[in-house]
């Protein structure tokens, strides 16, 4: 018996080690509960300015995940974070902006959405108090990878400057979310992520029977105020 108890004490002890994120807390102590996810080469600090000029309740909490991978920037901006290695040149499309990831499938997309689902847990979402969860560019691809490919609760979902990668299996997963509100905003001119595959991407979200709050705008990758505005009046509507 003593045998058996140390074996299982050794095997326990064996088991990976899981990493947690970082999060960043800022307002009150909710709810609602607000998690955003920060896009690639970012950083979860950046997120914090947004909590001054976004209309959302004053106990309402924000909570802002720092992405595992440490990544150095090629383009002179100061070194940030990213949720996968993202190779967005290898995927640019000829003759028109942007990459097109909708037929790949990133391996690191599935480990962030896992590590998103731990963290989302461990802060507290439950079918009682669902949290808003949402992200910018790369923060979106994660942010949809646990919508579609998970059973969390969300009250709502933000998809700010995404994109489709349809590969994961969103498409055949989106009608399990029916009825979820989905708010999207993306520039007709974005250079990095391309606009028509977030239409695409909008397209499916309605036929599978969410509702969507689509805000499109003349700029590129980026949240411009009008955006933030549109994001407020959104949240205001979501219990």
């Amino acid at each position: 018996m003593i045998a058996v108890a140390l074996l299982g004490t050794v095997a326990a002890f064996r088991q990976p080690w899981r990493p947690r994120l970082e999060v960043l807390r800022a307002g009150g102590k909710g709810p609602p509960t607000l998690m955003l996810l920060h896009g690639y080469g970012s950083s979860a600090a950046e997120w914090l300015p947004f909590t001054k000029t976004i209309a959302f309740p004053a106990e309402g909490r924000f909570l802002f995940p720092q992405a595992p991978e440490k990544i150095g920037r090629k383009d002179g901006a100061l070194d940030g974070r990213a949720w996968w290695d993202l190779d967005l040149a290898a995927h640019r499309r000829r003759e028109k902006l942007g990459a097109d990831l909708t037929h790949e499938d990133p391996r690191g997309l599935a480990r962030a959405g896992r590590l998103v689902r731990r963290t989302l847990d461990r802060e507290g979402n439950s079918h009682e108090h669902p949290f808003i969860l949402g992200g910018f560019s790369q923060g979106t691809m994660v942010s949809c990878e646990v919508a579609f490919n998970s059973s969390q609760p969300l009250a709502a979902l933000v998809l700010l400057s995404g994109t489709y990668v349809e590969s994961t299996g969103w498409r055949e997963r989106m009608a399990k979310r029916k009825g979820l509100k989905v708010f999207m905003a993306h520039g007709r001119r974005d250079k990095v992520l391309p606009f028509d595959i977030a239409e695409h991407l909008c397209s499916d979200l309605v036929a599978a029977g969410l509702e969507v709050t689509f805000v499109p705008f003349d700029g590129g990758h980026e949240i411009p105020a009008q955006v933030v505005e549109a994001l407020g009046e959104f949240l205001a509507g979501v219990k």
